[in-house]
């Protein structure tokens, strides 16, 4: 799992970020000590910084260059600020990206797993998760499991991928739901049904009929 860290002083853009990068699979790094930021990113190591140009003690362009005299880590610009002179800035100080608010989700997660999928090639940027066995291909949409494979359709992939990336806790429909509306997905309540039937069955074809279980009242859990 890759750790991303946010450097960004709006605590409400903070949080919206950090929960669509968790519902993502990453984990997130989150601080409000803006003053001690390099020494941060020296102790936690995170795997890319998404950054702020606006900053107090710092703006996010001195910040890059002070990180970029110890750290090669991949750094994507977040910031209301939209001029090519600030695109420029951001490149010429060591930024890898650079990304305009307001910003697509979307959009923003696939510039962020390029950028993993370059910067760490050999582990392959969330191409392939597995839990217990089980293991799913993002990028064919195919389950494996003890040499044996299924294909999903685009919901049942995204349905699946969201409970294995938080494999071992109760996931509530809503949250799938919710999940799925992000992507641009509509999906109701009996659509979530149909397709984690269909998911169930697909398992049993390939033999781990138990690997999605129903937590009655609360939702569902691998």
């Amino acid at each position: 799992m890759y750790n991303i860290m946010i450097v960004e002083d709006n605590l409400q853009l903070q949080n919206e970020i950090g929960i669509l990068l968790t519902r993502n699979g990453f984990k997130v790094i989150k601080t409000i000590e803006f003053d001690k930021i390099s020494q941060l990113v020296k102790d936690k190591m995170p795997h890319l910084i998404l950054l702020d140009i606006n900053l107090p003690y710092q703006d996010g362009f001195k910040l890059c260059t002070e990180i970029r005299s110890f750290s090669a880590i991949p750094i994507i610009f977040i910031t209301s600020r939209d001029t090519n002179v600030d695109e420029l800035m951001s490149m010429t100080l060591g930024g890898d990206d650079f990304v305009t608010k307001p910003y697509n989700a979307q959009i923003l997660i696939a510039r962020i797993n390029a950028l993993l999928k370059r910067a760490y090639p050999n582990e392959n940027a969330g191409e392939f998760i597995s839990y217990n066995g089980v293991k799913l291909n993002i990028l064919s949409s195919i389950v494996e499991y003890e040499n044996k494979e299924v294909e999903l359709t685009k919901n049942e992939l995204k349905i699946l991928h969201y409970l294995m990336i938080h494999k071992g806790k109760i996931v509530s429909r809503m949250d799938i739901m919710e999940y799925l509306w992000d992507s641009a997905m509509f999906v109701n309540d009996n659509t979530l049904t149909v397709n984690i039937t269909r998911l169930r069955t697909k398992f049993q074809e390939i033999g781990m009929g138990d690997f999605i279980r129903t937590k009655r009242g609360q939702g569902y859990i691998i």
